[in-house]
């Protein structure tokens, strides 16, 4: 079972999702939310544009400081007033930007999010691949 969890093809997969569409950033870094104005993005905000997320929106992507091509980590939100649960990519974040995100999402009492960062295990089944 540990081999499905975080291995690299999974990573592979959203890599190839973000590197395939076009990044629109729509809520820089320091800009306040357009309904909450209390909540100030830590990083750039915005979403892949040709592309379909659980909600039927396209793909929320954080964007950090680091020039980066790979998907280092995803933030899965669950929100009480939305009713529901939402993946977000995160793309060339620090541990600071990544923690700053963290407290961003879950500031509320209404929404919560936990990360997955990248892993980069190669399942057993794999090795003939």
């Amino acid at each position: 079972m540990n081999a499905y969890e975080n291995n690299a093809f999974f990573w592979q997969k959203l890599d190839t999702l973000y590197l395939s569409s076009q990044l629109v950033i729509d809520r820089p870094k320091n800009t306040c939310h357009y309904k909450y104005s209390n909540l100030v993005y830590p990083v750039d905000y915005g979403y892949l544009s040709d592309s379909t997320g659980s909600d039927q929106s396209p793909i929320d992507v954080f964007k950090g400081s680091v020039k980066s091509t790979k998907v280092g980590a995803i933030v899965v939100t669950a929100d009480i007033l939305k009713k529901d649960c939402e993946a977000k990519l995160l793309i060339g974040c620090t541990d600071e930007e990544i923690e700053n995100i963290l407290i961003f999402l879950n500031q509320t009492e209404f929404q919560k999010a936990v990360l997955l960062q990248r892993g980069d295990e190669m399942p057993d089944w794999a090795s003939d691949d």
